[in-house]
């Protein structure tokens, strides 16, 4: 399966779990850890986990299971990696308090934004 099939099933278990502020961050060149970043809260513990096992479950469903879970326990700060893509799963608290996306956005070319 493509990236962009993937990200696309991903954004909609997202939207259908009633995931807040989805966010996709496209890190291709920053690091080879992935190609993007997948960022998205939930108000609850409850809505976190419902969010990571939406989208272990569709992605699964078509073969792509994660090659790795972390924060399961938790259910604060969930990680799901597909090699390619890499899903944040946060509680909207731990979301604030990391600012992930401020991390990535801060290291993009400066190039790129003139």
């Amino acid at each position: 399966m493509i990236t962009q099939e993937k990200l696309y099933i991903i954004v909609k278990s997202c939207e259908d779990k009633k995931g807040i502020d989805i966010k996709v961050l496209d890190i291709q060149g920053m690091t080879s850890i992935a190609d993007y970043f997948v960022v998205v809260s939930g108000n609850s513990s409850t809505q976190v986990d419902a969010l990571a096992r939406e989208i272990d479950e569709k992605l699964s469903e078509k073969g792509e299971g994660p090659q790795n879970l972390e924060g399961k326990n938790s259910s604060r700060w969930i990680i799901l990696d597909f090699g390619d893509i890499i899903v944040h799963v946060f509680h909207k608290d731990e979301r604030e308090y990391y600012n992930l996306e401020r991390l990535w956005e801060e290291n993009q070319d400066p190039q790129e934004e003139e």
